[in-house]
């Protein structure tokens, strides 16, 4: 089966870096989890979507080796490509919206699955971290301008399923803005771009650019 959509998400502001998403739009074809599982694991992207309802926006998440209830890239990749007002997923509804250039989604981080957010204490030692050993899922944070809000980022899932670093987490940046409660324009991986702003009542709007690779 070969019929799906690779986009990158979060790219930078000249449309390079981002991070790649399968994107099966026809889920029928694969009604089964175990099916879903191994063509995730497949494709090999950090994250592939499975959409159940196109209209709707009913959408199923898998990593290579794990079933998501929630993921940024992945909701931001599939609002961009369905162009629909909100996506289903099992952790809840998801706001979506399109913004010029930016694909934005609104989401709680109560649906994050846990994430150790690391502060250094600069730049500079965030581009320098190594992998880290299997086991804990690291993102790797400093402040590149506090005043302005800019972060420099790197993430780490821990698992092994042959991504060792994700270039692109919306759900951590979600997890960051609502720990310090401001707006960011974070940096991660290469050179990819998350923009994340705090909303009333415990809602967090995620936004970067969207490309559709083939």
């Amino acid at each position: 089966m070969s019929d799906y959509d690779v986009v990158r998400v979060f790219c930078g502001p000249r449309g390079g870096y981002g991070n790649e998403l399968g994107v099966v739009r026809e889920g029928s074809v694969m009604p089964e989890r175990s099916e879903r599982q191994m063509f995730a694991e497949k494709l090999g992207f950090s994250e592939t979507v499975f959409v159940d309802d196109p209209e709707r926006g009913v959408i199923d998440i898998y990593t290579p080796t794990l079933r998501l209830p929630f993921a940024g890239h992945p909701c931001v990749g599939a609002a961009w490509l369905l162009d629909v007002p909100e996506l289903v997923t099992p952790a809840g509804t998801v706001g979506a919206r399109q913004d010029g250039e930016f694909c934005w989604i609104e989401a709680r981080a109560e649906w994050v699955p846990p994430r150790t957010l690391r502060q250094y204490a600069t730049a500079a030692e965030v581009d320098d971290l190594a992998v880290p050993a299997k086991g804990e899922w690291i993102y790797a944070w400093a402040w590149e301008d506090e005043p302005a809000g800019r972060i420099r980022a790197r993430a780490f899932p821990g698992r092994d399923d042959g991504i060792d670093e994700d270039e692109a987490t919306g759900a951590a940046a979600l997890l960051l803005t609502d720990r310090l409660g401001r707006a960011l324009n974070i940096t991660q991986g290469t050179g990819s771009q998350i923009l994340t702003a705090p909303q009333p009542y415990g809602w967090t709007e995620i936004g970067g650019r969207v490309v559709l690779e083939r």
